[in-house]
């Protein structure tokens, strides 16, 4: 018998303020650079070779991942697609 009322736990760890703080800039200054959802969304979920990560989940877990991201996205030219 089920018990749907029943608190099940989280299927992942919430983030800090401090992380959600970092993801939202990144996201940000993505979508300036950017100017396309799709690209935003490839350009942080895509392994880059340069900062040695994935970007989102290199600005979620440090202050100096996120400065990595910044300064890759500020060597692109605006609007430049990136390719999955």
């Amino acid at each position: 018998m089920s018990r749907p009322f029943q608190k099940r736990p989280a299927p992942h760890q919430r983030l800090t303020p401090e992380q959600a703080a970092r993801q939202g800039r990144a996201a940000t200054l993505a979508f300036e650079k950017l100017r396309q959802s799709e690209a935003v969304i490839a350009f942080l979920n895509t392994h880059d070779d340069s900062i040695g990560g994935r970007p989102i989940d290199l600005a979620v877990t440090s202050a100096d991942g996120l400065a990595s991201v910044e300064q890759l996205i500020a060597s692109l030219p605006k609007g430049t697609p990136v390719a999955a």
